[in-house]
C-alpha cells in the first residue's frame, strides 16, 4: 500500500484564514483535535489516511487559525465547522473528535445530523460526570496537563517529536492562545453543557466511543454516559492508556476506529 501524502492548506471560513492538514484518499474524515494547538500530522493521521481522506483543521484561536470574538461557546465553534465542511466541499463525512473536539463533533451531530456519516468520540468533554469529576486543567500548568494526559509516557512513540525539546517561543504563544480560547469557551460551566443529555438522543448516526481506561483527566464514566445517551453507541476501552489514545497508543486507536468505520 502506498504511503499517503499530506499537505497543509488554508481556506477562508467566516472571514478566518482557517489552517488545516489534508492527506490520504477515500471517504472523507474530519478529525477534530482537543483543546491544545493542532499537534501536526502524526501517526494516527497517517494510519487513518491509508483508507480515508483526512481533514484535520486547527481550531480558531488555538495557534494556527486566528480567533473570532463572536465565538463564545462550543456550539458557536461547531457552527463554524459546519461552515468549514461546506467550504472544503464536504456534504457528509465521518467525524472523529478528541477531548473538546469530541464535544464539537457531538454538537455538529445534534445540530445537523445529515452531514455526519459515522461519529467517533475519543475521551470527549461535554458531559458532567455524576460520580467523579473532570480535572480542572485551568488550575495546573501545561507541563502538569501533559503529565496527566498519558498512562505511560514511555509508550508514546512520538514523545521525542512532541515533547523532547523545550518549546519554542512560537509554541509557547500558541499554547497561551489555546488556553485563553478554552477558558472563554469552556469555563462556565466547566467542560460540559447542561443541555447535552437532552440533545444526545437526537444523534441517529452510528457512533463509536473510544476511551483510555486510565484517563486521569476525563473519567471513563463520561464515556459510559455518552454510550447511555446515544442510542446504539458502542464503547471501546483501550487498556493501559490515558486521555490521548490516538497519541499514546496510535496503532491500537487506528485499528479500532478503522474497523468501526469500515
Amino acid at each position: 500500500m502506498p504511503i499517503p501524502t499530506w499537505r497543509e492548506e488554508s481556506i477562508n471560513v467566516a472571514g478566518l484564514a482557517t489552517h488545516f492538514y489534508r492527506g490520504g484518499d477515500g471517504p472523507p474524515l474530519l478529525l477534530l483535535h482537543g483543546g491544545e494547538p493542532n499537534p501536526g500530522w502524526l501517526q494516527h493521521h497517517q494510519a487513518l489516511a491509508e483508507r480515508f481522506s483526512v481533514y484535520a483543521p486547527s481550531h480558531p484561536g488555538c495557534g494556527h487559525t486566528p480567533g473570532a470574538a463572536w465565538m463564545t461557546n462550543i456550539a458557536d465553534m461547531a457552527l463554524f465547522y459546519l461552515w468549514f465542511m461546506e467550504a472544503v466541499g464536504l456534504d457528509k463525512a465521518h467525524v472523529v473528535g478528541h477531548d473538546v473536539g469530541g464535544w464539537l463533533a457531538v454538537d455538529m451531530a445534534t445540530i445537523c445530523p445529515q452531514v455526519v456519516d459515522r461519529l467517533v468520540l475519543v475521551d470527549a468533554m461535554g458531559l458532567k460526570p455524576q460520580r467523579g469529576e473532570i480535572l480542572d486543567l485551568f488550575l495546573i500548568t501545561l507541563a502538569q496537563v501533559r503529565d496527566k494526559s498519558f498512562f505511560d509516557p514511555k509508550q508514546v512513540p512520538e514523545w521525542p517529536q512532541l515533547y523532547g525539546q523545550p518549546p519554542t517561543p512560537i509554541a509557547i504563544d500558541q499554547d497561551e492562545a489555546a488556553l485563553e480560547t478554552m477558558v472563554r469557551l469552556c469555563w462556565k460551566p466547566y467542560m460540559h453543557e447542561f443541555r447535552l443529555p437532552a440533545l444526545l438522543p437526537r444523534i441517529n448516526r452510528p457512533t463509536l466511543i473510544v476511551w483510555g481506561r486510565d484517563d486521569a483527566i476525563t473519567p471513563l464514566e463520561c464515556g459510559e454516559l455518552y454510550q447511555q445517551y446515544i442510542t446504539g453507541a458502542r464503547l471501546a476501552v483501550i487498556d493501559s492508556c490515558g486521555h490521548c489514545p490516538h497519541i499514546e497508543r496510535p496503532q491500537a486507536f487506528a485499528e479500532v476506529v478503522r474497523s468501526f468505520l469500515r
